[in-house]
């Protein structure tokens, strides 16, 4: 299995396999045809080596389709598992639609900036001069239902498995969970009705290397969103993520019956 990689670090001591940087890669467009995997692209290289050089990339097109924009992955959410994604509304940034969200939705209530990630661009909206300032900050309003609660789970999910599930405790300042925000690692075991939340959702949208965001409320999940280039502070040492990437791929790039068909072949009538 040959492998064409453009994150040098995501993919240190991948056997077989070549780094390329990403502005260069048209310089390469025979190597990338001929590669079994061409592993982390950047975004925009997507349709040029998928739809242009008939490349297979991982992670998945539906990891980089779905996880580029909160938006586009809200709605995906609601798409296959309206009952546990967080109401949400979504409009464009303009007065009547700013007062509508503001008298709609119950206080206090979270807005997000469509593409941020790390917890950047997540803001709690208690007053109105909370929502004045995040409305001078986008194009797109994006407003999710306040759910109470001081921790969240990180569900890593690789190929069709979960690799690791751990909690995300809250920051001292409140708020935030996530790690790059001050947020603390719990490595107390994560109900199997999370992780089997965030794989259905995987599995259903075609996404294969995410770390999704679940939360937990009176017993019930939610899901908040996916990062397709997590963070590995809850990954722990060793090899674990790249045998597991490297299985996956092993296995995806295998034929399915390479022994032939299991079926006897039909006999053809023959003319006399």
């Amino acid at each position: 299995m040959h492998l064409v990689s453009f994150d040098i670090f995501r993919t240190l001591g991948f056997p077989n396999t070549t780094v390329l940087k990403p502005d260069q890669f048209l310089r390469h467009k025979e190597l990338l045809r001929e590669a079994d995997w061409v592993l982390f692209p950047e975004y925009w290289q997507l349709n040029a080596l998928v739809h242009g050089l008939k490349c297979r990339v991982f992670p998945s097109v539906a990891s980089y389709r779905i996880g580029h924009d909160k938006v586009e992955m809200t709605r995906a959410f609601q798409a296959v598992a309206p009952e546990h994604t967080p109401w949400t509304m979504v409009e464009a940034n303009g007065p009547l639609e700013r007062d509508m969200i503001w008298d709609t939705m119950s206080h206090p209530f979270v807005a997000k900036l469509p593409k941020a990630s790390m917890g950047e661009g997540v803001w709690l909206i208690e007053t109105r001069e909370d929502w004045r300032r995040y409305c001078e900050c986008t194009d797109v309003l994006y407003a999710q239902e306040y759910l109470p609660l001081d921790r969240d789970a990180r569900v890593v999910v690789v190929g069709d498995r979960v690799l690791t599930a751990y909690w995300r405790t809250q920051a001292d300042q409140g708020f935030y969970n996530n790690v790059a925000r001050g947020g603390r690692i719990d490595t107390s075991p994560v109900p199997e009705v999370m992780t089997d939340l965030a794989l259905r959702l995987a599995r259903e949208l075609g996404v294969d290397h995410a770390g999704f965001d679940i939360a937990l409320v009176e017993g019930y999940p939610y899901v908040l969103e996916f990062n397709r280039l997590f963070g590995n502070q809850g990954l722990g040492q060793g090899t674990e993520l790249q045998e597991a990437i490297l299985g996956y791929l092993r296995k995806q790039t295998a034929p399915e019956d390479p022994d032939g068909p299991t079926e006897p072949t039909p006999l053809w009538p023959v003319a006399v």
